[in-house]
């Protein structure tokens, strides 16, 4: 049985080398051709045939692939920059909104309660039960163990004290 698999894949090497080379030999399709710059305008109506491409004929006789392709997204009424060599293809895309909204402007308030994960509603919901009862880790005077929270409070109220003052927000020092 292994001989038959064996021999069966020994005699179908050569078509699939000679399937390869053919292959191989037809030219590329217009938009992977160097020397040229595509546009949006060019796959969506234009005439790919119709345009003077600079170098296309010698690439696409010698079979090579392109060796560089750059992708450029531009805006407003810029023109798409020319190929710079003969093995360059440019790929321009026209984005509307240059600009991204600056940090300070961001929306950054905090997320309600119905959008949030069960993992942060569990949290906050255990962390109001540990309060109520006097559990270890609440900073609570009431209990065995509150006390040991306190630390662990203070800390995250650090953090987001850095986390404000690095966004620009004002602290406030009355808030628990």
């Amino acid at each position: 049985m292994v001989r038959a698999l064996f021999l069966a894949a020994a005699l179908s090497l050569p078509m699939t080398a000679i399937a390869q080379t053919t292959f191989a030999q037809t030219p590329p399709p217009p938009a992977a051709r160097s020397g040229d710059t595509i546009t949006a305008a060019d796959v969506a109506g234009k005439d790919f045939a119709e345009q003077d491409h600079a170098g296309v004929a010698e690439q696409a006789e010698s079979g090579q692939p392109v060796k560089r392709i750059r992708n450029i997204a531009i805006t407003g009424t810029a023109p798409c920059p020319k190929a710079s060599s003969p093995d360059e293809v440019v790929v321009c895309s026209r984005i509307d909104e240059p600009y991204r909204i600056p940090k300070p402007l961001r929306d950054r308030k905090p997320i309600p309660a119905q959008n949030q994960s069960w993992v942060n509603r569990t949290a906050s919901m255990d962390q109001v039960g540990r309060e109520a009862a006097g559990l270890p880790d609440s900073c609570s005077p009431v209990g065995s163990g509150g006390q040991t929270g306190c630390s662990a409070q203070r800390l995250q109220q650090w953090t987001a004290e850095r986390v404000a003052k690095r966004n620009g927000q004002s602290i406030d020092p009355t808030a628990p």
